[in-house]
């Protein structure tokens, strides 16, 4: 099944970039000519995607030989020879754009990922990504962050209770909330509170919530909400984690810390196709 979704995606992005067909490869060489090309990494990074690539060029069709110098979450220098394809030139050259998006963006997620982590390095404190992902994505995003060595989040809103702000304004209250909750899903599925102040922190621990999270507070405001919840719960620090200093964070306790910026902004890594003929 998930092989089955990660096909549509390519599918998808092969028929929004060529479904007209390639005019200018088409145009340029004749249907046997062949090519060779080389993935250059253009700075440091944790690679993530490869099979992805392969994967673009066999739905593609066509004749090609893809040869691999690393794997999915190995770290890589500038000017390393990530990998080698060869094959049919119009097979290459049209699936090259599509490849290379996917390769730059997920080794990008999993170079940040694998930086965050490295930040928390010494503590206790987990890394983990959030639902604010590239619609369509979201799949090969996670696998990005897991490959960076980070964890997953919700993957879905069927995953999890995550009673957030606007769910407690219009419920009326933090235990009104979980008290619904708790009558409605299976006693299997853990339920989690968003919280701004100390105040909230007492009402979600002493509803019974299992997962706490720490909207935007400070990190002193974090170290005292950690020790009221005392281990009662998972406690997630959360709100522009991506511009602060993640060390700090992690000294005042918190189980884990969740970044939307792993996904929602991260800056593709700089990698080059450069083909011969």
């Amino acid at each position: 099944m998930l092989f089955d979704q990660i096909d549509k995606l390519i599918e998808t992005a092969l028929r929004e970039d060529i479904s007209n067909g390639d005019i200018t490869t088409d145009a340029i060489f004749d249907k046997d000519a062949k090519a060779h090309g080389k993935y250059i990494a253009k700075e440091d990074g944790v690679i993530c995607g490869i099979d992805v690539v392969k994967r673009v060029f066999e739905i593609l069709g066509g004749e090609f030989e893809f040869t691999p110098n690393f794997k999915d979450g190995d770290k890589v220098k500038k000017g390393d020879v990530i990998a080698k394809i060869k094959g049919d030139a119009r097979t290459l050259l049209s699936g090259e754009r599509v490849g290379l998006n996917l390769l730059q963006h997920l080794s990008g997620i999993a170079t940040a990922t694998s930086l965050a982590v490295e930040a928390v390095s010494g503590t206790d404190t987990k890394i983990s990504d959030t639902r604010k992902t590239t619609p369509g994505l979201r799949l090969l995003e996670k696998y990005a962050v897991k490959v960076g060595g980070g964890s997953n989040h919700r993957f879905c809103l069927a995953d999890g209770v995550l009673i957030k702000d606007n769910h407690i304004s219009a419920c009326g209250s933090i235990t009104k909330a979980v008290e619904k909750a708790k009558r409605s899903v299976p006693h299997t599925v853990k339920i989690e509170v968003e919280v701004e102040s100390l105040d909230e922190v007492r009402e979600a621990l002493a509803a019974g919530a299992d997962i706490i999270m720490l909207d935007n507070m400070s990190n002193e405001l974090m170290a005292e909400a950690v020790k009221i919840i005392d281990k009662k719960a998972i406690t997630e620090a959360s709100g522009n984690m991506g511009q602060k200093n993640l060390f700090e964070v992690a000294k005042t306790g918190v189980d884990i810390i969740s970044i939307g910026a792993l996904t929602h902004s991260v800056r593709a890594m700089d990698i080059s196709l450069k083909f011969k003929v």
